[in-house]
């Protein structure tokens, strides 16, 4: 669907996907223009109580000082504030064997994890995933950043759906410590992923900037969902959980309302049966009366 998802999703109705996966912006700041703003603590002049509109952690007040404006398109005035709500939505529509994978880089993911505890539970949260991989640029006055960081939750601990048994294998990193019969069964994987990045010269390459490796998307779908399951990605960009979902038998429902990433959606599921775009109308209707073996977009 090309749309605002938060428009889109109060519509959906609650529980109805075992698997959501959220790849949002990253929030790291490139080309639009943007006013940043900064809260500080606010004290009154004579110094005796707070007065500031905003209230803050412990109850303390805080007032928005505006600051300079940046030239950002991938960073928001209160980041927050705009992916809270989204989560509060995705967390009423996950199924009660459901999970939601939540995947952010660096910049973020300390603080996400703060919030989802705070929104869903402690108790709700299963993995932190490290997605590591080794391209681009070499810094020499830091470590070089080369992971994604994806958090892992569920909506009732004693009854999420996984299966490790249905996921693809990896080579074991000292082969020489296992049996043969292990070797070339592989192994599977654990917390830490490490997996190439888009190949900028690959097949899989959609042009999409910030396109997702197939195979990430092939490892979490395999454990966390079923056949005939529905899953849902509303950060869609390139459609690849729509076309991994497909290939694997689930039904899915793609949101993004980036002219771009529609485009290249509709390149992309164009020879794929069974598959509906949907500019207008109600968006409800996308998970009823649906065959199993079909996929939505």
């Amino acid at each position: 669907m090309h749309a605002n998802n938060l428009d889109v999703l109060p519509r959906l109705p609650d529980g109805a996907f075992t698997l959501i996966y959220l790849d949002p912006p990253f929030n790291t700041g490139r080309s639009q223009k943007r006013q940043s703003t900064t809260s500080v603590r606010s004290v009154a002049t004579d110094g005796s109580h707070a007065v500031g509109t905003i209230t803050g952690f412990k109850g303390q007040r805080y007032e928005r000082i505006k600051g300079d404006l940046l030239g950002y398109d991938d960073q928001f005035e209160d980041y927050w504030a705009f992916l809270e709500p989204r989560l509060i939505e995705a967390w009423r529509l996950l199924a009660d064997d459901g999970t939601l994978y939540l995947h952010l880089d660096y910049r973020e993911a300390h603080y996400a994890k703060v919030l989802l505890d705070a929104l869903f539970g402690r108790e709700c949260f299963l993995n932190e995933l490290i997605w590591a991989y080794d391209y681009g640029a070499k810094s020499k006055n830091k470590w070089p950043t080369k992971h994604d960081t994806i958090l892992v939750y569920v909506k009732n601990p004693a009854r999420y759906y996984f299966d490790s048994t249905t996921v693809d294998r990896e080579p074991y990193m000292a082969p020489g410590l296992v049996t043969p019969e292990k070797v070339a069964k592989g192994k599977l994987p654990t917390d830490v992923w490490w997996h190439t990045i888009v190949s900028p010269t690959g097949k899989e390459k959609t042009g999409y900037p910030t396109q997702k490796p197939i195979g990430i998307l092939r490892r979490i779908i395999q454990a966390s969902s079923r056949e005939g399951d529905w899953v849902l990605d509303f950060f869609a960009g390139s459609g690849t959980t729509g076309a991994v979902a497909a290939a694997l038998g689930r039904r899915f429902v793609l949101i993004d309302q980036n002219p771009e990433a529609v485009a290249v959606m509709r390149a992309r599921f164009g020879p794929v049966p069974g598959v509906d775009f949907l500019e207008t109308g109600r968006p409800e209707d996308l998970l009823r009366s649906r065959p199993r073996t079909r996929g939505t977009r």
